[in-house]
């Protein structure tokens, strides 16, 4: 569960530092550029490691994951944010955890008892109320983008945490980014801006934060936390992540931080611990 809790919080400053650079950076070079950037790091650590690459029937599975997390996620999300607060962003994604746990149950075969069921659904309840109090009850276009990336990261995070049980945290993503690279490269030169040099600085360094942290170093500690807990059970961490999101975007982007969000934080920390002592079954 601590090594999964690593993860969330790298993963956290992904919508306010997207947040800060889709005003400078196209979403979709935004979504190329960072899967080049740890894609090209991720080769150098795989030939430093000397690792074979994995057997031929394990691709399918890769190739999934890396379609989800290295590009389905990031580029909804990204769209996203160019309309959406991070803050109302980070709350939405708080259903992830019942996306991850469903996943898991018809990719990886676990079998969560009725009680994890029921806590995983009362905490995605309180985060959904969350948003909607939030939102005034709107459903807006950049809303439907962050349930597509829930969906997304949810599939992706079931086939990364199949995967380590099988290899290294790292090594999971590592090759989910090499994957991406005959995507990724050519779109990063394409999608170039015209004008970089007036790129602000800051939306450079959110850059380079998504590529090193939200695409590369999360996922280390994220896919051991998987591998080591449970997808179900560890992916209920998720559900801290929208509160964590509020604190950043407060900090990163000045969005302010209502008094009823610690109310709220507070329930879904309680369903987490809830959650956290429900049977797991693991499948055969």
């Amino acid at each position: 569960m601590l090594v999964g809790l690593v993860g969330v919080v790298c993963f956290a400053g992904t919508l306010p530092a997207m947040r800060l650079a889709v005003p400078h950076l196209d979403p979709w070079f935004l979504t190329a550029a960072r899967a080049t950037i740890a894609g090209l790091i991720a080769v150098v650590m795989l030939l430093a490691m000397k690792r074979r690459p994995p057997p031929r029937e394990q691709w399918a599975e890769f190739a999934i994951a890396s379609a989800c997390l290295v590009f389905g996620f990031p580029l909804f999300s990204a769209i996203a944010m160019v309309t959406v607060p991070a803050s109302n962003g980070g709350v939405i994604l708080g259903i992830l955890p019942l996306a991850t746990a469903a996943a898991a149950a018809l990719v990886a075969r676990e079998r969560p008892s009725p009680g994890f069921w029921i806590a995983a659904a009362v905490g995605t309840a309180i985060v959904i109320a969350f948003a909607l109090r939030q939102g005034g009850g709107a459903v807006s276009a950049g809303d439907v983008l962050l349930l597509l990336a829930v969906v997304s990261a949810g599939l992706g995070y079931t086939y990364g945490g199949k995967l380590s049980t099988f290899y290294a945290g790292w090594e999971v993503i590592a090759w989910q980014l090499v994957l991406s690279l005959p995507i990724a490269i050519p779109m990063t030169i394409l999608l170039w801006p015209a004008n970089a040099s007036a790129v602000p600085v800051p939306a450079w360094g959110a850059l380079v934060y998504v590529a090193l942290f939200s695409q590369l170093i999360g996922f280390f500690f994220w896919n051991a936390g998987l591998a080591l807990g449970g997808i179900a059970r560890v992916g209920q961490m998720q559900l801290l992540q929208p509160f964590v999101i509020v604190l950043m975007a407060a900090l990163v982007n000045a969005e302010p931080i209502q008094t009823e969000t610690l109310g709220f934080a507070a329930a879904v920390i309680i369903t987490v611990a809830i959650g956290r002592r429900m049977r797991i079954k693991q499948g055969a």
